[in-house]
């Protein structure tokens, strides 16, 4: 299976030569759990039967002899290239140990990350809703802002430079002054503190 751009790095850098070990050295070139082989067209039945043509047999999708399927099969038969990858058992890429890995045909691959799959989508899509939310709080505290949103970045006091500001007294003065003078300036967008407070977390 493809590697996901975010996760390349993980991997060490004589991936390529470690797999090929365990798919052609160590597992002959077969699926260490269904024994399919790699690279050849396969008759199965979809439902983990396949017929292994070396041995002329059935078998399971756990690589053991079953018995010949009734007559009729033919009208529900399939074919499928068979691919061999390299897969950690433990989900963990950074665990490279002999006992981690195993060569596994792309339908056993795909039912042993099943359940990674379904932890992977809702861990995107709660991070996604997070993000959601945080820029929904973002552009109602812009929105609240005596500076608007848009403003060129120098019409804005920079994030570090308005919280030192305020901690010398500028920011209190210009928060209780009446005049609009000359301090007004040194008044800080909501949204400066927001992200602040996001960047110290």
């Amino acid at each position: 299976m493809p590697i996901m751009a975010e996760h390349r790095w993980l991997y060490p850098i004589d991936w390529p030569e470690l797999s090929k070990l365990i798919r052609f050295g160590r597992a002959k070139g077969r699926c260490e759990h269904c024994q399919r082989p790699h690279g050849q067209r396969v008759f199965h039945l979809g439902d983990g039967r396949w017929w292994d043509a070396d041995r002329r047999q059935w078998r399971d999708g756990r690589g053991r002899r079953v018995r010949a399927p009734d007559a009729g099969v033919a009208a529900i038969v399939r074919v499928t290239r068979v691919y061999i990858a390299c897969a950690h058992l433990n989900h963990d890429p950074t665990d490279n140990t002999a006992r981690n890995l195993a060569a596994l045909c792309q339908r056993c691959h795909m039912i042993h990350d099943a359940a990674e799959h379904r932890r992977r989508r809702w861990f995107n899509a709660y991070r996604r809703r997070a993000l959601g939310d945080l820029l929904a709080r973002l552009d109602a505290a812009s929105a609240g802002s005596s500076v608007p949103r848009g403003t060129p970045a120098a019409g804005r006091q920079p994030v570090a430079e308005t919280l030192s500001l305020r901690r010398r007294g500028f920011g209190a003065a210009a928060s209780g002054a009446g005049d609009g003078g000359g301090e007004a300036g040194l008044r800080p967008s909501p949204i400066f503190f927001a992200i602040a407070r996001r960047a110290s977390l």
